[in-house]
């Protein structure tokens, strides 16, 4: 059946399945005395409801193809049918022509369809997901004309479960859903502020994976807003190009749809999430009844219809009462207001309906409540209860942990396992408090530093107390990020307890945790393993009786030898701390902490995908039993924005340390270690995003303030040094990235910097290859190789790496037989070891395509790279290293005396750089050396970092 005659029929169905069978009859009847014809193709699809399961299945009765199964549409071999829908269908498909192996999703549109706005619909969604760059957005990778002039999109495979579904199934709490649901709104955000309207967003677009992530698919109907067209979605004229039970009410009457459309849909998906129903009570299931409903009927608040379900027995009584209670006020008007029929009174934008959520997670007042007086103080009293008791009892505490270390010298042993008790409860609660002080207007170091003082003079004749409370304190500075008050504290502490031989072993334990703990924090963990190490096999006895301080201790040992490069022994000392915490104390906590530091252990020995993985389970457990708001989660956040930087991956890496961020600040304030630790990481994001001006501002704002607090040999102010020199040497200031890189290796040269050396110089050594001194060049690479082999093996990819700047600095001396056997090992080492897609095992690939194209052997230099540019997926981090293969591939041109063909591609090239990075680079300035020299011809096919 074609398009033109299912128009006809659809509303004439709709109509008559909305009749019971004695008025379809009738209706029949009058139908067959005006069109004969008509009224039978009405009965057969009438009398194929009752026998045919996939009623109405396909959009047009008839056109379910023949299998396709294991058939090839251009590179690609088609698995199994994933799904189908109104204009397409999904396949599983793998590449076929072994160019690489990986799972796609391959979407093209349904045969049988002869109606051309499907089609140019299809043709659009390429040209909308190429625009969309966004972590929970289903990514574009390829796209194409298969056989029979059949379009087709190949896009990044998500192996999920439907958001409602994955609620239901894992019971998630209200919290929870509605920070999935804030994934979906940022991706529907990023849309909108690509001029995209999705159109048609439901629960089964919006795919939660194995990591909580949520993936955001099929912008098949999406309408570009800077595009002038005819929307081609009105539901009586044509195929219905969207899911019915999600339409906004403007859909429904085929009026211009906008962004507030996209509004509507959100709110039916998060009313579904909350009451786990839909907003409307149909009297029959038919799309002519959801119409109704949808342009007439006012849905209930998702609190009474959470209490219908019970009363219908869908829910449990009591449940039911608590999720209706959770739902009344904030989350109920948040519902209604997205769903308001008139598109003016909704939302105005996503970023305003994901606000308000945010603001109800945060327990200030929603924008959908009226401004109250009582109800805004309602509010402000939850809000800050919190923070209003930390800021309130802070000094109490101070002067109970004096009252507790007085209290020890009179009392027997059961009151002072009592007061211990307590005394850990307050630094837990203070450990990371910093920030929390800081908001609350309090001077914490002079707090601080007067309880200090008030100790040593109240407490003279008591040195046990005395101590106590001094590691007490010491604790809360290292919270503050005061590492060096901290310190000064815990060294006080020693000499008391080192002269006391009757103090506990759990004081001892703790002490020497917090000593070594401070002297790693400023860099001086070898001074933290000479203190600690004596104590290591006590430890080991006492875990039984002392599991808490003994869990402590191996954790901060642990970190200590990890520092020194011997992970194997750290790795060791933190299993250990996880089986004591998940099985004696289960400290969930304290778990997640430890599962951080192994995932650190994989990213020192440049395991980053492992390293990933785990960080993201660690997130996992962190978010799901302590929730998004922990002081861990800062540290996991930075870690993988570092891990993504490792792997290019720009685009998430920003994602994930503006979260990492905005968390530090509020928790710990602008001037803390890890705040200034997260800033740099999004500086280094910038700038690997091409976004200069940024980058430079955010890492010259966290230089300062980090040398200042850490000094400057700290490994902290090495990581910034070596950060401001990357940015120098992108900006051609090659006589500031080497002094700044070498001030870098100095500080890491240093026992706590050794896992930061062989990168600085490396890029040391890159920086006087910008300058022209190959030789000086030649032997900090070396350098860098020996350190990193005595690190790694010389077997492992990140040595790799290494081999492959060796060789691009012989390719660019012109010596191309010293260097192919440098890129050949780079090659094997980076496939092996990163995987052959790896954006890392790419760049070694195109080295050594330039190299070969050098030696005039096969085809030519120019075809070779082009085809290397042409055939690396459509993926945003790849594209740097497609510019430069590009780059490389006009220069090949202009070295073969095809002068006007580099000339077209370098200014082809210049263009697209000049519009994706208008801040320039270096990749901008040597297309613009290559651009002036190409007229002459070339003294070999790697001149082109000669513009460096």
């Amino acid at each position: 059946m074609d398009a033109e005659r299912w128009q006809r029929l659809s509303p004439l169905l709709d109509a008559l399945l909305d009749l019971p069978p004695d008025g379809r009859i009738d209706e029949l009847e009058r139908l067959r005395a005006e069109d004969p014809v008509l009224a039978a193709e009405l009965q057969a699809l009438l009398a194929t409801e009752d026998t045919d399961a996939d009623f109405l299945h396909d959009p047009l009765p008839g056109t379910r193809p023949t299998s396709r199964e294991g058939t090839r549409l251009g590179p690609y071999q088609l698995e199994h049918l994933l799904g189908e829908g109104g204009m397409g269908q999904v396949w599983l498909a793998e590449r076929a022509d072994g160019l690489y192996r990986r799972q796609l999703a391959l979407k093209l549109l349904r045969p049988g369809y002869a109606d051309p706005n499907l089609r140019l619909r299809f043709s659009r969604e390429r040209e909308i997901l190429a625009r969309l760059q966004h972590p929970n957005i289903a990514r574009l990778l390829d796209a194409g004309i298969g056989e029979g002039d059949q379009p087709y999109l190949v896009l990044e495979y998500v192996e999920g479960v439907p958001l409602t579904e994955y609620c239901r199934d894992h019971a998630l709490p209200v919290e929870a859903r509605l920070r999935l649901f804030l994934q979906v709104c940022s991706a529907v955000s990023h849309a909108h502020a690509n001029l995209i309207v999705h159109r048609d967003l439901k629960p089964s677009n919006m795919l939660v994976t194995a990591d909580h992530e949520v993936r955001l698919l099929d912008f098949g109907i999406a309408k570009l807003l800077d595009r002038d067209g005819v929307d081609s979605a009105h539901v009586r004229t044509e195929v219905r190009a969207f899911t019915l039970h999600y339409a906004a009410p403007e859909q429904v009457r085929g009026e211009p749809v906008s962004t507030l459309t996209d509004v509507y849909s959100l709110g039916v998906v998060l009313y579904e999430l909350l009451a786990g129903d839909k907003p409307y009570r149909l009297r029959r299931q038919s799309d002519a009844e959801w119409e109704r409903a949808i342009l007439e009927v006012s849905p209930p608040r998702p609190s009474v219809a959470v209490q219908r379900l019970a009363e219908a027995g869908q829910l449990e009584a009591a449940p039911a009462r608590r999720l209706a209670r959770r739902l009344r006020g904030d989350l109920d008007n948040i519902a209604l207001k997205a769903l308001n029929k008139v598109p003016a009174r909704r939302y105005g934008s996503v970023e305003a309906l994901a606000r308000d959520v945010e603001r109800h997670l945060e327990g200030r007042p929603v924008e959908a409540r009226p401004p109250r007086i009582g109800y805004q103080l309602q509010k402000y009293l939850q809000r800050h209860a919190w923070g209003v008791a930390l800021g309130s009892v802070a000094m109490v505490v101070l002067l109970a942990a004096l009252g507790l270390a007085l209290w020890h010298a009179h009392e027997a042993r059961h009151e002072a396992a009592r007061a211990q008790a307590l005394q850990r409860f307050v630094l837990g609660l203070f450990d990371h408090a910093g920030g929390a002080q800081r908001s609350q207007g309090m001077a914490m170091r002079e707090l601080l530093s007067t309880g200090a003082r008030r100790g040593e003079s109240e407490l003279k004749e008591q040195p046990r107390a005395l101590a106590e409370l001094l590691g007490v304190i010491a604790r809360l500075y290292i919270g503050i990020g005061a590492y060096q008050e901290a310190l000064a504290l815990s060294e006080r502490q020693l000499l008391l307890l080192d002269s006391d031989p009757g103090a506990a072993d759990g004081v001892r334990l703790d002490a020497a945790s917090q000593h070594g703990r401070a002297l790693r924090l400023l860099s001086r963990s070898q001074e933290c393993v000479a203190r600690m190490q004596p104590l290591a096999d006590a430890a080991q006895e006492l875990e039984h009786a002392l599991p808490q301080q003994v869990a402590d201790f191996y954790i901060q040992y642990g970190r200590c030898r990890r520092m020194l490069g011997e992970t194997r022994v750290a790795r060791q000392w933190y299993e250990r701390a996880i089986e004591i915490r998940r099985g004696v104390l289960r400290d969930d906590a304290g778990v997640a902490e430890a599962l951080i530091d192994l995932a650190a252990l994989e990213s020192d020995v440049a395991h980053t995908s492992a390293a990933i993985e785990q960080f993201l389970a660690a997130q996992r457990q962190l978010r799901a039993r302590l929730g998004d708001r922990h002081p861990l989660m800062v540290e996991i956040q930075r870690s993988l924005g570092a891990l993504y930087l490792d792997r290019g991956q720009a685009v998430e890496a920003e994602a994930a340390l503006r979260s990492g961020l905005a968390l530090a600040l509020e928790l710990n304030g602008p001037a803390h270690p890890s705040t200034l630790a997260v800033r740099r990481q999004l500086g280094l994001a910038y700038l690997q995003l091409g976004r200069l001006a940024e980058a430079e501002q955010a890492l010259r704002a966290q230089h300062g303030p980090t040398e200042a607090a850490l000094g400057p040999r700290h490994r902290e102010t090495g990581l910034s040094l070596y950060a401001l020199g990357r940015l120098a040497l992108e900006r051609g200031d090659t006589a500031a990235a080497i002094t700044t890189f070498e001030q870098a290796v100095a500080v890491w040269r240093q026992p706590d910097g050794r896992y930061g050396l062989d990168y600085a110089l490396a890029d040391l050594a890159q920086a006087l290859q910008a300058k022209g001194d190959r030789e000086a060049a030649r032997a900090r690479f070396e350098e860098a190789r020996r350190v990193r082999v005595a690190r790694f093996g010389a077997s492992h990819p990140a040595v790799g790496d290494l081999d492959r700047m060796m060789g691009e600095l012989l390719l660019e001396s012109g010596d191309v037989a010293a260097a192919l056997p440098w890129l050949e090992r780079a090659d094997q080492l980076t496939r092996l070891g990163y995987g052959p897609e790896d954006p890392r095992s790419l760049r070694a690939q195109l080295a050594l395509a330039r190299a070969q194209a050098g030696s005039g052997e096969g085809e030519s230099g120019a075809d070779r790279l082009a085809r290397f540019a042409a055939a690396l997926p459509a993926d945003a981090a790849l594209a740097p290293l497609r510019w430069e293969a590009q780059a490389y591939a006009a220069q090949a041109l202009c070295h073969d005396q095809d002068v006007a063909g580099g000339r077209r591609m370098l200014g082809a090239l210049d263009a697209e750089l000049l519009a994706a990075r208008p801040e320039g680079g270096r990749l901008s300035r040597e297309v613009a050396g290559l651009a002036a020299t190409c007229s002459v011809r070339l003294n070999g096919p790697t001149a082109a970092t000669a513009a460096r």
